[in-house]
């Protein structure tokens, strides 16, 4: 990176502090990133100097808060790169932006008989809604198979796609396995059979750029609490002709343009979507995350985070009894390292790392049916972020080793 290592750990105050009388190793970004410096000010600053509501008054406190607001919505346009902000939504989260879809778009679109298409990788987010849209409309929940490594081979997702799918929705990169998948070449195959795709960014918008248009996605959606950014907002991109045909799926102040007796009308795009008081200020915290991402560099972000991978299966691979899923190619996969230790449970191991001050997560990462198929109940997992070292890597190796110690009598 072209910041220093020491000048980025040194934005996250929660890194310096020990746990367990050793220094914080924190391998955990997956399921929720640490918060800079700059967040953290920014949520202050706006809770400590312009708290008020947006759009709705004209005093000059609400009018900071709305061009705050406003702006960190071109914040996320730009980061995207989506062509207009009427195409970016804020949601309460990557799971609400899901179910809008499918509450929203699917369930008044597909018919029985119609299918969807999803992979064994995917959260459970981008699982049970799916479920429910089948149950409701009559539709068929298929799955794309994967290769023995976790990833997506094209001519399998040719030879599952019909000409009776309409919608295929696909994690960008697994939070387990860390697959990158190939969404771009994706979405051509199902818009070439008139289907529209759906992409969960949760852990591909904080490690890598991402350019929607060049996707061609229909969707995209991703969360800021993985991102560096709050908790409690998240994103939903989507194409305008699509977002225009859809109705709302929550109702109420803000969202509406007229109220009658018997009827009313909407906002146009995107407050439409966004009934009530908004998530103002994980909105403008998002938009100081981006700020902080943005002047790291997501490129430099994505080989750093590479970097780290590499050398953690190298590191881990000298661990004997480790298995570690997922692809072994560098260039397939994200800063997510999936593993089992011989016979020790996934919880014995987290807990064993956690006495040593490193955080990694255990189970099964809302990810039952892909467990499934590793034929597994569990797993651990670390996961690196921009914040993490070389040395992170060979103080897991060491807690890896002492697990081993502990459980001696399993091997």
């Amino acid at each position: 990176m072209t910041i220093s290592l020491a000048d980025v750990r040194s934005q996250f105050p929660i890194l310096d502090q020990e746990v367990n009388g050793n220094p914080l190793v924190y391998l955990d970004s997956a399921a929720t990133s640490q918060k800079p410096l700059s967040v953290i000010e920014k949520l202050e600053t706006y809770y400590k100097t312009y708290n008020s509501n947006v759009h709705r008054g004209v005093h000059t406190l609400g009018t900071k808060a709305t061009d705050e607001y406003e702006g960190a919505r071109e914040k996320v346009r730009r980061f995207i790169n989506a062509a207009s902000t009427e195409q970016v939504i804020f949601t309460r989260g990557t799971t609400t932006a899901l179910n809008t879809i499918a509450s929203s778009y699917a369930s008044e679109n597909l018919r029985e008989g119609d299918e969807i298409l999803i992979t064994y990788m995917e959260h459970h987010s981008n699982i049970i809604p799916w479920q429910q849209v089948a149950k409701r409309t009559g539709a068929t929940l298929k799955y794309i198979p994967l290769e023995k490594d976790g990833t997506i081979a094209l001519d399998k997702v040719r030879e599952t796609i019909t000409s009776n799918t309409k919608l295929v929705s696909m994690v960008h990169v697994s939070n387990v396995l860390g697959t990158i998948n190939p969404v771009k070449e994706v979405a051509q195959i199902a818009h070439e059979n008139g289907a529209i795709m759906v992409v969960d960014g949760a852990q591909s918008a904080p490690h890598m750029k991402v350019d929607v248009q060049l996707l061609d996605c229909d969707f995209y959606v991703f969360s800021a609490h993985k991102m560096c950014g709050p908790t409690g907002i998240g994103i939903l991109y989507g194409k305008k002709h699509l977002l225009e045909s859809m109705e709302p799926v929550e109702f109420g102040g803000e969202m509406i343009d007229f109220v009658g007796l018997q009827d009313s009308t909407w906002k146009d795009l995107p407050w439409k979507f966004e009934g009530g008081t908004p998530i103002i200020a994980g909105a403008i915290g998002l938009g100081a995350a981006i700020d902080f991402l943005e002047q790291i560099g997501l490129d430099e972000i994505a080989a750093h985070e590479h970097h780290l991978i590499k050398y953690a299966l190298e590191r881990v691979a000298e661990v004997e009894g480790m298995t570690v899923y997922g692809s072994q190619d560098v260039a397939q996969r994200a800063g997510v390292l999936t593993f089992n230790l011989h016979d020790v449970h996934p919880h014995d191991v987290a807990t064993v790392l956690d006495a040593e001050g490193i955080a990694v997560r255990a189970g099964h990462h809302c990810a039952q049916p892909l467990m499934k198929w590793l034929d597994v109940s569990a797993t651990a997992r670390a996961s690196f972020y921009l914040y993490n070292s070389e040395q992170d890597v060979e103080k897991l190796v060491e807690g890896l080793l002492k697990t081993k110690e502990f459980f001696t009598d399993v091997f």
